[in-house]
């Protein structure tokens, strides 16, 4: 049998404070080091953007080599390469005079994201801790939400006082002097792995192949990309949205900063109160709430009073629903379809994912006309956000035995 390793809170605080430096000194610092780099190295918005869309396009590539890598039983590996790689990225970032370079920076990073992140982490303890995983995951996203809280802050300081080839190197270190000697520390003995014998007579796939093939495996598929591609398109066009629906600009500024308070608030509700009801049904009604909210955004132009508030009802069920979301997508797999392979089953899901992620943005820009504004965009993001629920209740129904 499996050695299972008995809940350790330690090693979960550690890895989410890992978490927590790896998104906010990688993911959410192009942002603010865009407009420097494009004066710097005279780029356009364009050949800046790319760099980006090319880091999160390696990141989907190497998912699913990364996942069968720590399903082997390499996940210290790789989340230690990961971490260096990601600093090393950094201080290279720091010195580059030419599009070539900072592509090739994008491209390390997009690796490092790939070995680093909540994919990778989740995995982690999915394997390690199978009967607590869902506690784990809920604590990491506790901290990875507040991840823009702090670094965005603390990276725009950094840029303001050194300049941002100095801020990219202090980032650096955090990875180098503290996530990588982390994920070497923490992640040594991991659990081998192993083959759960159903207990029930039914005959599960055999292998990861056959996993790959059952119709949860596609059911969970559908319902992590449609709704990665609404929660994705969504933000990009957040600010323009509320301007159109008559808000004042202190609202159009405020409501989407406070995004990721209620996502964290969520994510707390959840830690708190999810054993006071079935697991699996709230599974179910926490990606509802997404289609829930825009219903109430596709509605507010036809209220005569309170358009206001409807909008502010729909960041709330929004945020809450996003917020949440995170702990359902990351233990969806495990839960309905295999949980020895997760890792695996999640990185084939890499691709996919990374043209979602890259596509839905662009695709509700473009059904964007000055007479119907983004009417058309939110009826098609409903429809999808309707369709992942289906594919999550279809795929609870037809779960695979374990």
């Amino acid at each position: 049998m499996q050695d299972l390793v008995q809940y350790d809170r330690r090693l979960v605080g550690w890895l989410s404070l890992a978490q927590l430096i790896s998104w906010g000194s990688v993911f959410y610092t192009f942002s603010l080091i865009m407009a420097p780099v494009e004066h710097d190295l005279g780029l356009s918005r364009v050949q800046s953007s790319l760099a980006f869309s090319l880091a999160l396009l390696v990141e989907g590539f190497l998912a699913y080599p990364v996942g069968r890598w720590i399903d082997r039983g390499h996940e210290r590996a790789v989340m230690t390469t990961g971490s260096v790689l990601a600093g090393v990225c950094l201080a290279l970032h720091g010195l580059v005079t030419g599009v070539i370079g900072f592509y090739a920076v994008w491209a390390g990073l997009g690796a490092a994201m790939a070995a680093m992140l909540y994919s990778p982490a989740f995995a982690v303890v999915t394997r390690r801790f199978p009967n607590d995983f869902r506690r784990a995951i809920i604590t990491m996203t506790f901290l990875g939400g507040l991840a823009s809280t702090v670094f965005i802050p603390l990276t725009a300081w950094l840029i303001a006082t050194w300049g941002w080839r100095y801020a990219l190197v202090s980032l650096a270190t955090l990875h180098l002097l503290v996530c990588a000697p982390l994920h070497a520390l923490t992640l040594r003995d991991a659990p081998r792995p192993l083959r759960h014998v159903p207990s029930d007579g039914q005959v599960a796939p055999k292998g990861v192949s056959g996993i790959l093939l059952s119709t949860p495996f596609l059911l969970i598929g559908v319902f992590v990309i449609l709704m990665m591609a609404v929660t994705v398109a969504l933000p990009a066009h957040m600010v323009s949205l509320l301007r159109e629906n008559g808000l004042s600009e202190t609202w159009v500024i405020a409501i989407p900063a406070s995004i990721g308070v209620i996502q964290v608030l969520g994510r707390l509700l959840l830690y708190f109160f999810e054993h006071h009801f079935d697991l699996h049904l709230a599974n179910r009604l926490i990606p509802c709430l997404i289609p829930l909210g825009l219903m109430v955004l596709l509605a507010a132009p036809l209220l005569v009073e309170g358009e206001v508030w409807a909008v502010m009802l729909f960041v709330v069920l929004y945020g809450m629903g996003n917020g949440m979301l995170t702990i359902v997508k990351g233990t969806a797999m495990a839960q309905y379809v295999n949980r020895d392979h997760v890792a695996t089953l999640n990185g084939a899901l890499g691709v996919p994912l990374a043209l979602a992620r890259a596509s839905a943005p662009l695709l509700l820009g473009l059904l964007w006309t000055p007479q119907v504004h983004y009417s058309h965009g939110l009826w098609l993001l409903l429809a999808l956000s309707l369709g992942g629920v289906g594919a999550l209740m279809l795929a609870q129904r037809h779960a695979l035995p374990r």
